[in-house]
């Protein structure tokens, strides 16, 4: 009997011990995927000068910017501006990714620019300029998105607005088009979004720490909801689902090597939009690399699109 009790007593110590080191665990990866501040996972090495895109990021970062700001949900929200050379309506807000900024979408808004359009490029919240310390993944930067929008139409409401996003804000554009979104929003142009952020997540959990989501996942999207908002699997963190109330024409691209988000999701994605859709995937291209893969491609066929929606 006694040895009996000695036995529970163990098992019960192991399952304390390890609930402490899973609820341990979940506060350390909800800090890694979504704390503000520097991942040792992304890199932000500087474009090297044999780049086919350095000369346009240099050349875009020379261009004349207003600093525009705006307030939601308590946030300072910081964002460049640059006019198209020609007087003109269109106006592409540019959505840069996972702990990126502005800055490193240069050479996304010279090819907008260069196709003459207006280019507005925020910084998410919790990236570069703008408040925040909580990463939204889309879930909470698509509200920030719609709040750019209404900023530009009251500034001019002829305006004609095309979504465009990398990466996490690909899934940001794509996440916003499931919603009530004015008219003046005439197309959407993701660049390798994911699906959404319980796939990505469940993704990267095996693929960097071979670990799988049960149990630890669940806690971290449970922390999530808490301090940010929003759980990992809902609705409102899907892309697929708010693509299955779209009605915009979108443009899907993505590299077919990509292995930060797997080339697969854009097929989900693809498939879901109710609206106009086209496809791109890029040949040999990594994660958010299509355009220096295919600099000329991507060009012709982003410029096709806007052409013809």
């Amino acid at each position: 009997m006694i040895k009996m009790k000695t036995f529970y007593k163990i098992i019960a110590s192991i399952i304390v011990f390890l609930a402490i080191a899973s609820i341990g665990a979940s506060f350390y990866f909800f800090h890694v995927a979504q704390v503000r501040g520097d991942k040792s996972f992304i890199s932000h090495a500087a474009t090297p000068k044999s780049s086919p895109v350095y000369q346009d990021e240099k050349d875009f970062l020379k261009l004349d910017k207003e600093n525009l700001s705006l307030k939601n949900d308590g946030l300072n929200l910081k964002a460049w501006y640059v006019p198209a050379e020609n007087k003109t309506d269109k106006t592409v807000i540019v959505v840069h990714g996972f702990n990126g900024s502005k800055e490193q979408m240069a050479a996304y808004g010279m090819l907008f620019h260069k196709l003459g359009y207006n280019v507005l490029m925020p910084d998410n919240r919790a990236h570069g300029a703008s408040d925040g310390t909580l990463i939204g993944y889309g879930v909470t930067d698509k509200r920030d998105l719609i709040k750019w929008t209404n900023q530009l139409i009251k500034t001019n409401p002829k305006s004609e607005i095309t979504y465009f996003g990398l990466s996490m804000g690909a899934a940001t554009v794509m996440m916003a088009s499931g919603q009530d979104l004015p008219k003046n929003v005439v197309n959407i142009i993701e660049d390798c979004g994911y699906s959404s952020v319980w796939d990505e997540l469940t993704f990267q959990a095996k693929d960097m720490y071979n670990l799988p989501a049960f149990p630890l996942l669940y806690e971290v999207s449970a922390l999530s909801k808490v301090r940010a908002g929003f759980a990992y699997g809902e609705a409102g963190a899907s892309s697929v689902k708010a693509l299955a109330h779209n009605k915009l024409p979108v443009l899907f691209i993505h590299g077919d090597a990509d292995d930060f988000v797997p080339t697969t999701m854009v097929d989900q994605n693809y498939a879901a939009t109710k609206g106009p859709r086209e496809k791109f995937i890029v040949k040999g291209a990594k994660h958010a690399k299509a355009l220096e893969t295919d600099k000329a491609g991507y060009y012709a066929k982003v410029a096709a699109f806007l052409a013809k929606y």
